[in-house]
């Protein structure tokens, strides 16, 4: 009897540690279904309308593009509107993407990325209706939540309803960060949050609405459809990447904490397996992993391309490890900050970009543990869930 409760105790530890080690995939979540799932909720909204879709590689119903959906029920998709990394998901981030035509439905594809970001009159000339429907991942600098603020603004300013399509929120389950400060606002964060909001894309256009947020406080006319069977308590599962370098859940999960190191000479793994997951430089005094950044598809020009790094494989951690800390994790930021020989050099200016305030900067150069740090962002974080409160759709975590 003895021996099988050993062997049980082994097999259960066995479980218990390969949770954290081995990586989360993406996969489906039949629990869930999306707005785009939901055609019988909208379809009628569309019809007899010139639509305009804004939507990426995220944007399917299940194996079927939201393009090809809507064009076989006989909607009349006049536009494809396409954010960062473009409409098939696979440019790099920053990257200029021009205009252009879908080889598959022969639509237009305009760009919403460099210096165009915000629909014109000409743009939405001959459309009746813009949807959205991109799966966002609930982190500030992700720049899907930038793209919707601009179009909800040039939908306002030239009256034309937005139907969101609501997709759940992977990192929807806690909230931590800095609040963004107004002389840090850029494309990686244009409104005063943190970093990890918790609010679904609908959510957020509400209060960017409710708010008075948008340019010269414009309301956008929104009409949304609403995930079935999610609420902030749901640990979602992707079924898909939602940008080149987030290809795991794993990599969901860091991503709040390893982008601010983007802010740094240090990479984060672009142009290999396990980019946002692994951390490092070539002469790194910490860590015992070895990577190689190379020139491919979504990193054509890495960091280090073709050095050898050394550092962090933060891979070894899953879905448990977040769910149970629920916060952006600072002690491997401060870890090569302080191992790091010059360290006026540590800190780009695009860190406090990311960041959204100079403070979180100036508390690791002051020697701040990560315990310090998190205690001074929580009067803002708690200034910012009563204001988040008002605009939630569906039941929170708390």
């Amino acid at each position: 009897m003895k021996r099988y409760s050993f062997y049980f105790l082994v097999f259960i530890q066995f479980i218990f540690f390969n949770e954290f080690i081995i990586a989360q995939p993406f996969g489906p979540f039949p629990t869930v279904k999306t707005g785009a799932e939901q055609p019988e909720k909208y379809l009628e909204q569309l019809k007899d309308k010139n639509a305009g879709l804004v939507v990426n590689a995220t944007s399917y119903i299940h194996n079927t593009h939201l393009v090809d959906s809507l064009l076989a029920l006989g909607v009349r998709v006049k536009k494809i509107f396409a954010p960062e990394h473009g409409f098939r998901g696979s440019a790099d981030a920053g990257y200029n993407i021009s205009n252009s035509i879908d080889s598959a439905t022969k639509l237009p594809i305009i760009s919403l990325y460099g210096n165009h970001k915000k629909p014109t009159v000409e743009d939405l000339e001959d459309i009746d209706i813009l949807i959205f429907d991109i799966q966002d991942v609930g982190v500030r600098f992700y720049t899907y939540i930038s793209t919707l603020q601009y179009l909800m603004e040039a939908c306002a300013e030239n009256n034309k309803p937005l139907l969101i399509l609501d997709r759940p929120n992977p990192n929807g389950w806690y909230i931590d960060g800095p609040i963004l400060e107004k002389k840090y606002e850029s494309f990686v964060g244009m409104q005063a949050i943190p970093i990890v909001h918790a609010m679904t894309v609908a959510e957020y256009a509400h209060f960017l609405n409710g708010e008075k947020l948008l340019k010269d406080s414009v309301q956008c006319d929104l009409n949304i459809v609403l995930c079935d069977g999610y609420d902030h308590t749901v640990k979602y599962i992707l079924p898909r990447k939602p940008s080149p370098n987030l290809t795991n859940m794993t990599a969901v999960y860091l991503y709040p904490s390893t982008c601010l190191f983007e802010g740094t000479p240090l990479s984060v793994g672009r142009g290999t397996d396990k980019p946002f997951q692994v951390v490092g430089y070539p002469g790194s005094k910490i860590g015992k992993t070895y990577f190689t950044p190379v020139s491919k598809p979504g990193a054509s020009n890495p960091v280090f391309v073709n050095q050898q790094c050394l550092g962090l494989d933060l891979a070894v951690y899953n879905g448990g490890y977040f769910y149970e800390n629920k916060k952006i994790f600072l002690s491997w930021l401060i870890q090569f900050y302080l191992t790091y020989q010059n360290k006026d050099e540590f800190f780009t200016p695009y860190f406090d970009k990311l960041a959204g305030t100079d403070q979180l900067k100036s508390a690791i150069i002051n020697g701040q543990s990560d315990f310090m740090i998190h205690q001074a962002w929580q009067p803002g974080i708690f200034k910012f869930k009563e204001t988040r409160k008002k605009y939630l759709l569906y039941k929170d975590f708390e």
